[in-house]
This record gives structure tokens, C-alpha cells and sequence, in this order.
């Protein structure tokens, strides 16, 4: 199997997640998976919501947007410059319903098989995984290694 792999560098502007959501899911379409409708539609959402949040909290910093099939499923990687980590609840903790905002992790969250966020050099990278459905329902193992650009 291919190495199934996309890195965006993401613009810092307001239609930007829209672009970078339509660019990675046409890549990750074009890729020979098993990916199904539902496996999509959790992909783009999440990729929307890591990349929202990373626009909203990282200023005019650099912002990217990694995306592999790696062994435990589909990973979803966005770094940007601000080292301050998002406060992620575990267990799953519920946003405040009068808040404007605040569902984005919360989303990740009840989507993603796993999901974090790590420390980087030069900021922060937050994550997801999705895990790969197989035809019996059980997740497929994907012999591929895990990249980091």
C-alpha cells in the first residue's frame, strides 16, 4: 500500500478552514482506502474544528495541517505557534450551553477514537484519530509508519 499523507500549510484568514477542509478531502479521497461515508464526514468535521481552533488561538503564527493513515486509523495532526495547550477533559466534559463557543474540542472528542495535544518547539500540535472500519466492523490495521513533517 501507498503512503497516504497530506501536509497543508494553512493561511491565516477567515476562509481558510473551508479551503483547507475541501483541499485534504479531496486528497483523502483520491487515496485506495476503505473509507466510508461516515469515516468521511468524522474526518471533515474534525478537521474543521482542529483547524478553527488553531486559527482562533494562534494569532498571526504559522498554522499546519498534517493528515495520514497510519496503523491505528486515520490521523489528523494541525500545529500552530502558540504553546499554550488546550484544556482537553477527561472524561468528556460538557460545554457550557450559553457559551458561544468552546465545542470544537468537545466535538473532536466524541468523534475521535483518541485524540490529544503535545508540546512542540515551536508551539503546539493537537490531534485525532479515527479508527479505520473494516467490511466485519472491526478496525483494519494499516502497516504504515507514522511521518512527521
Amino acid at each position: 500500500m501507498a503512503a497516504h499523507q497530506l501536509t497543508l500549510s494553512v493561511p491565516t484568514t477567515p476562509a481558510a478552514v473551508t479551503a483547507v477542509r475541501h483541499q485534504a478531502m479531496n486528497a483523502i479521497t483520491g487515496w485506495e482506502t476503505e473509507l466510508d461515508d461516515a469515516l468521511m464526514h468524522t474526518a471533515e468535521l474534525v478537521i474543521s474544528e482542529l483547524v478553527t481552533n488553531a486559527l482562533r488561538h494562534a494569532g498571526t503564527g504559522q498554522v499546519s495541517l498534517s493528515v495520514q493513515v497510519v496503523e491505528a486509523g486515520l490521523r489528523i495532526e494541525v500545529d500552530d505557534s502558540n504553546p499554550a495547550l488546550p484544556q482537553l477533559c477527561f472524561p468528556l466534559c460538557f460545554p457550557d450551553e450559553h457559551a458561544e463557543n468552546g465545542r470544537g474540542l468537545f466535538l473532536v472528542a466524541v468523534l475521535a477514537d483518541r485524540y490529544g495535544a503535545d508540546p512542540t518547539p515551536t508551539g503546539k500540535r493537537c490531534w485525532a484519530e479515527i479508527a479505520l472500519p473494516t467490511r466485519s466492523g472491526q478496525e483494519i490495521a494499516v502497516s504504515l509508519p507514522l511521518q512527521r513533517s
